[in-house]
């Protein structure tokens, strides 16, 4: 294709910086209020863990998967990411502190997430455990995955900075900014909420007495 759109033969190269595949396919796909209520409601103990530390450090699956308990000092989880290898140092709190304390005390592995067993999860065995927990609580068009980008926008919509939000997900900044501006917040009303109470606040603070 190169060779032919140098000498002119096409009129362009189909295959010249064709972009990022995922902004294409998961523009919608981020986990509700009510998405995670169905969830919790019939979610076991050790899938609930699960969700809990996808939502609240926006990990990807594998590295979640692999992650052991000496990663976790009971305020903070620090791991090595396997895609791209940056280092991140989660500060931990609220409900997933809670969960992860409850199941430190019972743990049977060297991993924090297991099996009911109290084994070690391989890929397959979550993949399907969780298509099936989701699928009991009804919940469609959702995957794990999307718990990633799920934690991305609600840290936005907590009035996070992209660079507060990228220490935490592991993210550029770059790829945190394309994330929310191509697939989350333009779809989200209640960004566009909170910037007007935002503005509002500000100016009422600032306008000059009579």
């Amino acid at each position: 294709m190169a060779w032919a759109n140098d000498r002119g033969l096409i009129l362009s190269n189909p295959c010249e910086r064709p972009g990022k595949l995922y902004r294409s396919q998961r523009a919608e796909s981020i986990w509700l209020a009510d998405d995670e209520a169905a969830l919790k409601a019939v979610a076991p103990p050790h899938l609930w863990l699960a969700f809990l530390l996808a939502v609240w450090t926006g990990q990807r699956q594998g590295d979640l998967l692999r992650l052991t308990w000496t990663a976790y000092d009971g305020q903070n989880i620090r791991l090595k990411q396997s895609k791209g290898g940056r280092r991140v140092n989660i500060p931990v709190g609220g409900e997933l502190r809670t969960a992860l304390d409850i199941a430190a005390k019972a743990k049977t592995a060297v991993t924090i997430l297991t099996t009911t067993n109290g084994t070690p999860w391989t890929s397959d065995g979550f993949r399907t455990s969780w298509g099936k927990i989701v699928a009991k609580a009804k919940v469609s068009g959702l995957t794990f995955h999307d718990l990633r980008g799920t934690a991305v926008t609600r840290f936005a919509l907590g009035g996070c900075s992209e660079a507060e939000i990228a220490t935490f997900t592991g993210h550029s900044l770059k790829d945190v900014g394309a994330i929310l501006d191509a697939h989350y917040l333009s779809r989200d009303s209640r960004m566009a909420e909170s910037a007007l109470m935002k503005r509002e606040a500000h100016e009422a603070g600032t306008k000059v007495p009579n």
